[in-house]
């Protein structure tokens, strides 16, 4: 052994006078700050690099669009006429100066108070309705065979094709709005939940059986929490489709509903606003999607962990 190394094993460790005992000295307290000087270092690095990934998607959407807007600006500007006529398409500066306008009228927020109103309505029922009948339908093989069939025939039909046979089945035109908009965000539900439901590993229903639980505790402990990813995405999309749905269940409508207002200035040959109508829709479909989404990541956070 180096006289070196003698050296600092002198320097490190010397005998204690009360108990004879070696003790520690600065070398192993400088390791042991250096540990976690180190850890800490690690904990925060995922942090910075979390954000500098979510600023620079950001950034990446935020160019993406502006050259969109500047695209559509060109387009409109030189009437590009080849496939697509530009011709009679507002351009974006008319189309900015017509929702300023808007912001200072009451009655564009009535608009879309209505619309929202609605959406919450007839969401909020596919929501119960879906997610229970996903859930049976996935767990009773009876079942399966006898609303599948009703699901397959009556999900392709789109929700224009709905408004006559709605003007008719309910007594409003309220209610037939709120009935083709929940018919919209029904059946996205009720397909994805039952997919989840499908897709809960068979191994894990068995283990906890064997483990003596109950139905109720299989399905609230293995199969919800197996299908909830899934539950998550057909929330989403459902979302997505209502305020599809509702825009063709508006056209109906006489008063109110962003939907109707869209309408309206395509009637009145009303330009600039047929497209501040889409975006408004388009802006409310995708904050709505998100909020979801948002609201749904809790029950999700064992997901993550798995990554």
């Amino acid at each position: 052994m180096s006289i070196t190394s003698v050296g600092h094993n002198i320097e490190d460790r010397v005998p204690d006078k009360q108990g004879g005992q070696s003790v520690e000295l600065t070398s192993d307290k400088h390791d042991k700050s250096d540990a976690k000087s180190a850890q800490l270092k690690s904990a925060v690095l995922p942090l910075e690099r979390l954000f500098a990934l979510q600023l620079q998607s950001f950034f990446i959407g935020a160019l993406s669009l502006l050259a969109g807007i500047f695209i559509w600006h060109l387009a409109t500007k030189y009437n590009f006429n080849y496939f697509i006529n530009f011709e009679n398409v507002p351009s974006p500066v008319k189309v900015g100066g017509s929702f300023l306008t808007h912001l200072g009228d009451p009655e564009f927020y009535i608009h879309i108070a209505v619309s929202i109103r609605r959406i919450l309505i007839a969401y909020s029922i596919a929501v119960v309705l879906g997610v229970i009948t996903g859930v049976i339908v996935g767990r009773s093989k009876l079942a399966r065979a006898a609303v599948l069939p009703y699901i397959e025939i009556v999900r392709p039909i789109p929700a224009v094709a709905w408004i006559p046979l709605a003007i008719l089945m309910w007594p409003t035109e309220e209610s037939s709005i709120v009935y083709i908009t929940f018919l919209g965000a029904l059946f996205p539900i009720i397909l994805n939940t039952l997919h989840g439901v499908d897709q809960t590993p068979d191994v894990l229903v068995r283990a906890a059986r064997s483990l003596g639980a109950s139905k109720f505790a299989v399905f609230y402990h293995v199969v919800l929490p197996a299908a909830l990813p899934s539950i998550a995405a057909g929330l989403a999309i459902g979302m997505g489709i209502s305020w599809f749905s509702l825009l063709a269940g508006e056209i109906i409508s006489g008063q109110y509903g962003i939907g109707y207002f869209t309408w309206n200035a395509y009637s009145l040959i009303n330009y600039p606003d047929i497209v501040v109508g889409m975006l408004i829709i388009g802006g409310l479909g995708t904050l709505s999607t998100y909020l979801i989404k948002l609201i749904m990541k809790p029950a999700l956070r064992w997901k993550e962990k798995q990554r």
